[in-house]
């Protein structure tokens, strides 16, 4: 029996489409119930994650609100923003860009209700850190009844993270090293087991510095190079724009060898990718959320829910950008784009295709050592995600453990063929999402409550004394 075609049907039914409008539609919900909050206070969001009023040091947490959303950053900002976006715009076209927008907006709402009941039911654990996660709030906020659903969530989430986060990682890492470098596969997999063995051997703190110094860096690098290609082309921006909309609505014609895309295709293909881009839904973003420093669970969430802005709307929007620019996406040969394109390029290649032609050698190399950088972050990020489902189940005790069995699974990632990983990986993300979105929809008038009592409240008291100094 081939194990990868027997997961590839049970993942056609998992992500089908009762799922996605499952998770599409948690969004919808939360984004109608909380009054449209992710737009009408993103600007103050932004504030709490950057500036020195969300970073409340004195309040109860682990890690600082900055720290705390670039680990959550380092374990969403990857490999899945470079061959992702690639990915859906060969599938869906460029209208697939547009409606990865659309998940991600909606998702800013699931990923803001998840950092709320994250910090909201959080706890401390026998270490002095705290615990949090769709684990917590599925037990303490639903109750022992539906502790099975908190107990799935815990065993895909752990194996997830050896999966998607980890192995899956660690070997696009050495095929990038081998390909572009010349480093064989073993030599990149001992590098990454003693790095990552270092890093998460000092715990969540250790994590959340190198995050916070990490994904700044690599984020700046990745969007820099993105910016000079798209002043190169800044002529066709508007253009680019135009395709963007134009085929979130109406299907690709059929060209000579092309059969076309229609207009479900766009939407199939923008929304899974948005989700894989940013994770709304899955509830990982929950198992940091609740070690923030925030004095109330709205600051967090508010800090948390720019994540998901960061990673759909400006990195996912960048890498579209270039995509199109460069005519690569264009599966006609270049005559709706006027570029023409090197056929078979998918994923990641794609991607490099279109930065080299823009920065020549050069963009090759961005792209490889954006890869590297990516999946490296992504692989510390992601076993935070693991150990804190790990935990749940075993205790504190289990920690250990589970921190050599992820160092080894990096080691083997590097070395080899990860087909059934991805597959898998891609069921065990599946089975997480449901019980969360579960929780979030019968939680629901919790977030709106905790959020009231913030913005009528604190809020409000805070911008009342500021207005008493300024006058």
């Amino acid at each position: 029996m081939d194990i990868v075609a027997v997961l590839n049907k049970i993942n056609a039914v998992l992500w089908g489409t009762p799922s996605l409008i499952l998770l599409f539609g948690t969004g919808i919900l939360l984004t109608i119930m909380l009054k449209g909050l992710q737009f009408r206070k993103l600007g103050y969001a932004f504030k709490l994650a950057f500036t020195k009023e969300g970073q409340q040091q004195d309040a109860e947490g682990d890690v600082s609100n900055f720290k705390a959303l670039m680990t959550t950053l380092a374990g969403t900002i990857g490999i899945g923003n470079i061959a992702g976006v690639a990915t859906a715009i060969t599938v869906g076209g460029p209208g697939a860009i547009f409606w990865m927008w659309i998940v991600g907006l909606f998702g800013m709402a699931t990923k803001y209700a998840e950092a709320i009941l994250a910090m909201k039911f959080r706890v401390k654990n026998a270490n002095g850190e705290y615990s949090s996660g769709p684990m917590y709030y599925v037990e303490r906020g639903l109750g022992k009844k539906f502790k099975f659903l908190a107990v799935a969530f815990a065993i895909f989430g752990a194996f997830a993270a050896l999966g998607i986060g980890n192995s899956v990682q660690s070997n696009t890492i050495a095929q990038v090293m081998n390909t572009s470098f010349g480093v064989a596969p073993m030599m990149t997999g001992i590098v990454l087991v003693v790095l990552v063995g270092l890093i998460i051997m000092g715990g969540l703190k250790r994590i959340s510095d190198v995050a916070g110094f990490l994904v700044p860096i690599m984020a700046i690098f990745y969007l820099a190079s993105s910016l000079i290609i798209i002043g190169m082309n800044f002529d066709q921006i508007i253009p680019a724009f135009k395709l963007i909309f134009y085929y979130a609505f109406n299907p690709m014609s059929a060209v000579g060898g092309f059969s076309g895309i229609l207009v479900s295709e766009a939407i199939r293909s923008g929304v899974s990718r948005g989700i894989f881009s940013n994770e709304a839904g899955l509830g990982t973003a929950a198992l940091i959320a609740g070690n923030a420093k925030a004095d109330h669970p709205v600051k967090g969430a508010l800090v948390a829910m720019t994540g998901t802005f960061i990673v759909t709307i400006i990195v996912c929007t960048m890498t579209g950008l270039v995509l199109m620019f460069s005519g690569f996406w264009d599966p006609t040969g270049g005559q709706l784009s006027g570029v023409a394109f090197e056929t078979g390029l998918e994923g990641g290649a794609l991607t490099t295709a279109a930065f080299a032609a823009n920065l020549g050698k050069l963009g090759e190399y961005i792209v490889a050592i954006s890869i590297i950088f990516f999946g490296f972050s992504t692989i510390v990020g992601w076993y935070v995600y693991g150990v804190k489902c790990f935990e749940y189940l075993f205790g504190v005790k289990g920690i250990n453990s589970y921190r050599v069995i992820y160092v080894f699974a990096c080691g083997i990632g590097a070395i080899t063929s990860l087909t059934t990983v991805w597959a898998f990986a891609d069921m065990a993300n599946a089975l997480m999402m449901i019980p969360n979105l579960v929780a979030l929809i019968l939680l629901s008038k919790v977030v709106v409550s905790e959020t009231n009592d913030y913005f009528e409240n604190h809020y409000k008291l805070v911008k009342d004394k500021k207005s008493e100094i300024a006058s």
